[in-house]
């Protein structure tokens, strides 16, 4: 096996196995499984590391360097309406092929499947447009923010109460393993492109831009639609016995997520081609490593979202839904801030994240803070996600203040802490959130007895807000340090190495 791809399964292995070690002891503790479910649970977990193994090493090889090509010709092209017109068109078919949108689409009653994957892409592809041309105006991405959650709000107001949490999650499941690589990359490009000391901070802010397209869009087509009387229906869980029945099970839906992801990667490869009969921006021993990565990517993500799908759904629902039920259903708070904090570490994008930043920071903020960071907003989103289950309180009571405390953190915090920071948001929320914690939230909701339209839905919404408050904080951190250093120097004392603490290397992990 290629050493590049045990280094890339061994790092799966070591995000998925927390996550899996949980559900394992709940199974025979707390909330007893079947045994075929937990053998179902346990391939899905392995289909998942292998799956993440491959994935993440083709889009090294594949889709990092095609987006860092398409973002530095476009930087330089002086057709300004061309060069809008095919960032719209990246934004749109990326986002169209985004599997956990599919997810999502398919959980969603009274809108049709592709009128929201549509409106959702719609949404993308124009906040990408907006987002490049922020990076060539020099606007303040805080100021953009500002603009645009206020009137996301204002809007959300007159949306159906029944729609509202949907719309925010599509903003979350928006950013997923295809379109994190591509637009990261392509921000990375235009920035080099464009120049400049500081161009380096507009290298982040593409996905937190993205991430509030979708969400507009969707309010605007709840308004639309007027999906009042929309119901949900139960899931119903497959009857497995046998490994053979388990077996059974994963092969019927593998040829099904192949065909998605086919439809996710052949206009991207159609795209890339007629970029490269354009540019001749890449060799021959360059395209034939690229060739490899897609087929890496494609396996990757095939396995992915098979083990996720078939192994992680079902068990995730039935877990939420017998702790919902229970005389202990409080326990679904620690539960949640548990799961959340190993669960991010899961995610395929939040790697991709994490290695860029460290590179583009020049290691002054290291892929373990980042990490940590994430790891500990998500255990308190799935905390007040849980504690809204419960409650039945509005999700507005949650966002509201949460969106409005990060936007105020990011007038006082290094510039590119804020686009880092509104990125992650985005990340954090990828095919391990829509494909485990929300059946987990809707199982928990409907033991519980509550109302899963409005109060299991929004669960994707808060794990995207709480990493925006917790990376500004590790930047005001990073910010007093950075002063406290210059201080120093100033009246000629050497400077101590706590300021190299949140940008530690991560070579030693």
């Amino acid at each position: 096996m290629n050493k590049k791809l045990k280094e890339k399964i061994a790092e799966s292995l070591s995000s998925v196995a927390p996550i899996t070690l949980i559900v394992f002891a709940l199974s025979i503790s707390l909330v007893p499984l079947p045994t075929g479910t937990t053998v179902m649970f346990l391939a899905g977990a392995s289909l998942l590391v292998i799956g993440m193994g491959f994935f993440s090493l083709g889009t090294e090889m594949a889709m990092m360097p095609m987006g860092d090509a398409v973002g530095g010709e476009i930087g330089k092209s002086k057709r300004t309406w061309m060069m809008i017109g095919v960032i719209f068109f990246i934004g749109f078919i990326i986002t169209a092929a985004e599997p956990d949108l599919r997810v999502l689409a398919g959980q969603v009653p009274a809108v049709p499947d592709m009128a929201l994957i549509s409106t959702v892409a719609l949404g993308v592809g124009i906040f990408l447009v907006v987002a490049a041309l922020r990076a060539f105006l020099k606007v303040s991405l805080s100021c953009l923010l500002v603009i645009f959650y206020i009137v996301t709000f204002l809007v959300a107001f007159f949306t159906p109460a029944d729609f509202t949490p949907v719309a925010f999650d599509s903003g979350g499941v928006t950013t997923g393993p295809i379109t994190v690589p591509f637009i990261m990359a392509i921000g990375i490009g235009l920035s080099a492109a464009r120049g400049g000391y500081d161009s380096q901070d507009d290298s982040f802010g593409l996905i937190a831009l993205c991430s509030i397209g979708p969400v507009l869009a969707v309010l605007l087509l709840g308004i639309g639609y007027n999906p009042q009387d929309a119901t949900h229906s139960p899931m119903v869980l497959a009857d497995v016995v046998t490994t053979r029945d388990v077996a059974v099970q994963f092969a019927k839906k593998m040829p099904l997520f192949l065909g998605d992801v086919l439809m996710a990667l052949i206009p991207i490869c159609a795209f890339f081609a007629v970029f490269q009969l354009t540019s001749k921006k890449f060799n021959a021993r360059q395209l034939s490593r690229m060739a490899i990565g897609f087929i890496y990517t494609l396996i990757g993500l095939v396995t992915f979202l098979t083990g996720v799908n078939v192994g992680f759904i079902p068990v995730g629902h039935m877990l939420g839904a017998q702790i919902g039920a229970s005389s202990y259903s409080w326990a679904l708070i620690p539960l949640g801030m548990t799961i959340g904090y190993y669960i991010v570490a899961a995610e395929p994008a939040v790697h991709i994240l994490n290695k860029q930043v460290e590179e583009i920071s020049n290691g002054a903020i290291s892929q373990k803070a980042m990490r940590l960071s994430l790891s500990l907003g998500v255990a308190v989103s799935l905390a007040l996600a849980m504690l809204r289950i419960l409650t039945g309180v509005s999700i507005f009571w949650l966002l509201i203040p949460g969106y409005a405390l990060a936007l105020a953190m990011s007038f006082f915090v290094p510039k590119i802490f804020v686009g880092i920071a509104f990125d992650s948001g985005g990340v954090a929320s990828g095919p391990m959130t829509s494909t485990f914690l929300l059946p987990f939230a809707m199982g928990a909701c409907e033991g519980a007895g509550g109302n899963v339209l409005t109060d299991a839905f929004g669960v994707v919404a808060m794990v995207a807000m709480t990493p925006l408050v917790s990376i500004q904080m590790m930047g005001l951190i990073y910010a007093r340090q950075m002063k406290a250093a210059e201080i120093m120097e100033s009246v000629g004392a050497p400077a101590t190495d706590d300021i190299t603490e949140i940008g530690e290397d991560s070579s030693d992990e």
